[in-house]
């Protein structure tokens, strides 16, 4: 299939940290078929913290969803809390600082991330959603 053609996935899954794995390798799986192994690597990162994000602070499933149209990859992640994200944080609280940091590596990563509150047929949630173009923003950042 040509890289130029849109398509959409979507992967629903079970509130399980075992699933953020399930995510990734889907992800590496689906990027490859379709020609896009550049960007694998930095889209395994951003689907890891987003559905990581969504599978650790909510209680209902969740959902990784992936669109590639007009040489963009969105990447998004599904969860039934309609609570905002927190904001990312800064990376600079010291060395010892493991968690909040998984927004803070999207908005480093990604081009371009949002999120939306969603309400649908009575269920609730917020999809949060990241975008990498051709080359992911990381490797056009200067060192």
């Amino acid at each position: 299939m040509p890289e130029n053609d849109p398509w959409e996935y979507s992967l629903y899954i079970p509130n399980d940290l075992r699933a953020v794995t399930v995510c990734r390798r889907t992800l590496r799986l689906i990027l490859t078929m379709h020609g896009l192994i550049r960007l694998v690597d930095v889209a395994e990162l951003l689907a890891a913290e987003l559905v990581g994000n969504a599978v650790r602070h909510t209680k209902g499933p969740a959902a990784l969803r992936l669109r590639w149209a007009a040489g963009v990859l969105r990447i998004g992640a599904w969860d039934a809390d309609p609570s905002p994200p927190e904001p990312p944080l800064p990376f600079d609280r010291g060395p010892d600082a493991e968690a909040g940091r998984g927004l803070a590596l999207v908005r480093a990563c990604a081009d371009v991330w949002g999120w939306q509150p969603l309400a649908r047929e009575g269920n609730r949630g917020k999809y949060v959603w990241c975008e990498l173009g051709p080359e992911p923003a990381a490797a056009r950042r200067p060192a």
